[in-house]
């Protein structure tokens, strides 16, 4: 595969098709042809070369020879790039939404946003990065420190599919904005997407200062065990972070990660139920669930619980029935959510929409509430990353508190409450990156947020993911004698 040529080859009819949304018949190492299918039909979408070793130790070493020329450009120039870059995707953004929609199974309209959101996320580091800045001290009499922010060098960025635009074009745009050169390795479950992105957003920059590579997990391995990658930005389940962060402690490598989430919805008495179960609908069912910020456990107050639970089921049943949600990634992922359903009802659940697989092409799974959850259910420990709505009865918001913090992942959490004092509760005692409060989705422009315990470390995104790719270097300057 050429890194500067189109490496995407839709074919009519494969010779053998893999399961929906699946990648199968290549080998990363070797490189080869990898069938990619629909998760809504099964149908091909197309195959695609697998990057080889050979190839991406000449793809690293481009990037790093193209570090000294790109660092120098002011940054001022640098983010007049980016704009051009971010017209350059609008222009694409039918074709990209499109690619999303047959490779993820993501309803076009929500790919279309999703593109749309990265063309803004990338005018925001074309504003930002030239004002990226550092500080000045004084010392003695005559004398002054100084500080420079300095890219990191080479930058492995690794981005999923659930969200492949808008978190690519992020940790993307915020590396080079700040001198940094990239190898972008997209998800394999959408290659063909993470292809042409690279290839559009290339074209606006100076050549070698992106390059995209293309492979599953072990060439992501190989990728950032390369000397010459200073950081690694991922975006994915906290399993693969944690590899990442291990291997990285070997190379002295920088890691930058947002991992899995099991967010927590409280649900206060004094809160109008039906507002609040369409709230919850929102956060638990959108995207069919795989968003790392989705809704995965919800606590509701006793007070308020039969009313938000009959509404909570009837919105996932017309979802059900409208046909609005697309399908899970593929059907292993399917599966998976599938496993976390069943085992909650024979631990004492009750499934009162949903939690049975479709008949029918693809990898569909109905929006599901789930009722009588206990805290040692799996549904309520691990990450479903599906429409999955598991729901547990408090007697008290501290109940509700105290259950919503008691868990290994740290990204986000929302409170739905009437009351300042517990919201101001919340904000103290949980133990998450982002305490969202009468909100489930949004936030400031520009806002940035540090996950915690197996989410990951460091800022994500916004003007603190700026600081996490540049080096800080103290100058000072004495009166000379």
């Amino acid at each position: 595969m050429q890194f500067d040529s189109d490496t995407v080859t839709p074919l009519t009819t494969p010779a053998t098709v893999p399961a929906a949304g699946s990648a199968a018949a290549g080998s990363a190492a070797a490189g080869g042809e990898v069938a990619i299918t629909d998760p809504r039909t099964g149908a091909l979408v197309g195959w695609v070369d697998f990057t080889t070793d050979e190839e991406l130790t000449a793809a690293v070493d481009r990037v790093a020879a193209a570090l000294p020329g790109w660092r120098r450009i002011s940054p001022a120039d640098r983010g007049r790039t980016l704009a051009n870059a971010a017209e350059l995707l609008a222009e694409s953004e039918l074709e990209l939404a499109e690619l999303n929609h047959r490779e993820t199974g993501r309803p076009l309209e929500q790919a279309l946003e999703g593109v749309r959101a990265g063309v803004s996320t990338l005018v925001q580091y074309a504003e930002l990065g030239p004002l990226h800045t550092g500080r000045t001290l004084r010392g003695g009499s005559g004398a002054i420190d100084y500080t420079v922010p300095e890219p990191r060098g080479v930058v492995a960025v690794l981005t999923p599919w659930n969200d492949p635009v808008a978190v690519a074009v992020g940790l993307i745009g915020a590396a080079l904005v700040t001198g940094n050169t990239v190898v972008h390795k997209p998800s394999e479950r959408c290659p063909h997407l993470g292809s042409r992105l690279g290839e559009v957003l290339a074209s606006a920059f100076p050549r070698d200062v992106l390059v995209s590579v293309s492979g599953d997990g072990s060439t992501g391995a190989r990728l950032i065990a390369h000397p010459a990658v200073s950081t690694v930005a991922h975006v994915g389940s906290s399993a693969t972070g944690e590899r990442i962060a291990r291997a990285a402690a070997l190379t002295g490598a920088h890691v930058v990660r947002e991992n899995g989430g099991n967010d927590a919805l409280i649900v206060d008495e004094g809160v109008d139920p039906r507002w609040a179960a369409e709230r919850a609908a929102i956060a638990a069912f959108t995207n069919t669930g795989q968003l790392c910020t989705a809704v995965e456990r919800i606590y509701v107050h006793e007070a308020v619980a039969e009313t938000f639970v009959t509404a909570l089921v009837e919105r996932a049943g017309e979802l059900n029935r409208s046909g609005a949600l697309g399908p899970l990634v593929d059907e292993r992922m399917r599966q998976a959510v599938h496993e976390q359903v069943v085992d909650a009802v024979q631990t004492g659940a009750t499934a009162l929409v949903g939690g049975e697989v479709p008949a029918g092409p693809g990898s569909f799974y109905p929006a599901t509430v789930l009722t009588g959850c206990r805290p040692g259910m799996t549904v309520m420990q691990e990450e479903t990353f599906g429409p999955v709505a598991p729901v547990q009865i408090v007697r008290s918001f501290a109940e509700g508190l105290r259950l919503a913090d008691d868990d290994r992942y740290g990204l986000s959490a929302v409170v739905l409450t009437p009351s300042m004092e517990h919201a101001q509760q919340a904000a103290e005692q949980l133990t998450v990156g982002t305490v969202k409060v009468n909100d489930v989705f949004g936030g400031a422009p520009g806002g940035s947020a540090e996950p915690r315990k197996a989410s990951g470390s460091g800022f994500g995104y916004g003007p603190g993911l700026l600081d996490e790719l540049t080096l800080t270097k103290v100058v000072h300057i004495g009166t000379p004698r």
